[in-house]
């Protein structure tokens, strides 16, 4: 729930990466904490990128975030 003064984070947000299918970041996020390492294994689940490919560059920047911060994460636990 949204506090007041507090931004939302961005998993409170459905921000949508492709307009065309109707994907959002916390699909393509849910496909790359399932095991997807890339925007085609993302696509083999997803049809992100499959119409006018105008959302691949923001979908990328998405799955390299998320990769990101499970690696951070990851680092984190194992100090």
């Amino acid at each position: 729930m949204f506090q007041a003064g507090a931004l939302p984070s961005r998993t409170e947000i459905a921000m949508y990466v492709c307009v065309c299918h109707g994907i959002t970041e916390r699909q393509i996020l849910g496909a790359v904490e399932q095991g997807a390492r890339t925007l085609g294994e993302v696509q083999m689940t997803l049809p992100v990128g499959g119409c006018c490919g105008r959302c691949e560059d923001c979908a990328r920047e998405v799955i390299r975030d998320c990769q990101r911060s499970r690696a951070g994460a990851s680092n984190a636990v194992a100090a």
